[in-house]
């Protein structure tokens, strides 16, 4: 196809800034349509972002006869029926993270994706931007050794401020997203992980409601070994002091070690002969440079920047990390 014409399934909060407005600044593609539950809403978000077209049902703008590929950004309790539905018709799909409410329901995403003719990419949009990129890069180039482990600390308050205010609280409830913050933040950690070290052996860890604030975990930890014997220690906590908030991921090798934060911009590596900061200026729409890999993709010039199957194995961490069991990959 020569162009790609996109229609937002949830043109919510995510939508705004990190992604919506890049679907309009990319070669080839064009945002054609979006679609909001609440008809006010919808409409307000087509006229501030100067779409053409807005529906408050979804299965009218999956009928719409110029779109071919849909964005699902709403949350993950119904990313599986539209994503299915969009497959269906012959539609092309992009959705957001976590991709589905568990692992079973990604299996379900990988299948239908077999059985169909389109194609459909997961939002672990850190694949593309250019700091996760050089840490990458850093890795394959073993600027500091061999690796040898990985900790992270995902620790906030109970009030996350990486999260946006909404009225609803979505996140909070599993019935919407599966889980609790953990299930919303832990996709992007869990993903590089994979993206950086390759397929896990084995995963195991705990879920705790520590505060009883909400009907979720707020304390999540655990420990992932990957084939090729990097281990990852993690610990998520969702109800820490304002004094002991971190975002931190250091990773160990037999040379130096690597620091650097998942939603901050600086990088900083050591090794045994030298040591650098290097800050980075984030892109305005954090997900245009990986809707740009997936815009290629769908035109049939470029590979699949994050597959479902990949989506899975980070499903099967989250549940096992959540969920207090031991999962062989």
């Amino acid at each position: 196809m020569d162009n790609i014409n996109w229609g937002i399934i949830g043109c919510g909060d995510v939508t705004e800034v990190k992604s919506g407005p890049a679907f309009n600044k990319i070669s080839g593609s064009k945002l054609i349509a979006v679609m909001r539950r609440n008809a006010e809403k919808a409409a307000d978000y087509a006229q501030r972002h100067k779409v053409g077209k807005w529906y408050n049902d979804a299965e009218k703008l999956l009928n719409d006869p110029e779109i071919n590929a849909i964005y699902v950004a709403t949350p993950p309790a119904s990313h599986l029926s539209y994503a299915l539905a969009a497959l269906k018709k012959g539609l092309n799909v992009y959705v957001e993270k976590p991709v589905t409410l568990n692992a079973a329901e990604a299996q379900q995403m990988a299948d239908a994706v077999k059985q169909s003719n389109a194609r459909l990419t997961v939002a672990h949009y850190r694949r593309a931007v250019p700091m996760f990129l050089y840490i990458k890069e850093l890795l394959e180039k073993e600027i500091i050794g061999e690796i040898r482990t990985v900790q992270i600390r995902m620790w906030q308050s109970s009030k996350p401020k990486l999260i946006a205010n909404v009225e609803d609280n979505w996140r909070v409830n599993p019935q919407l997203s599966g889980g609790g913050y953990f299930h919303d933040l832990a996709p992007h950690q869990l993903d590089l992980m994979l993206y950086y070290f390759g397929e896990p052996l084995y995963c195991q860890g705990y879920g705790l409601n520590q505060s009883g604030s909400y009907p979720t975990d707020d304390h999540v930890g655990g420990f992932i070994l990957f084939k090729n014997k990097v281990a990852v220690n993690g610990s998520w906590c969702f109800n820490v002091a304002e004094s002991e908030v971190t975002d931190r991921c250091e990773i160990i090798g037999t040379k130096g070690r690597i620091t650097f934060p998942f939603f901050g911009n600086t990088v900083y590596w050591k090794n045994e002969n030298e040591e650098k900061t290097l800050s980075f200026e984030h892109p305005p729409h954090i997900e245009q440079p990986m809707i740009e890999k997936i815009v290629a993709y769908f035109k049939n010039e470029g590979p699949n920047p994050c597959s479902i199957e990949e989506a899975v194995i980070v499903m099967e961490m989250i549940d096992a990390l959540s969920n207090d069991k031991l999962t062989k990959f």
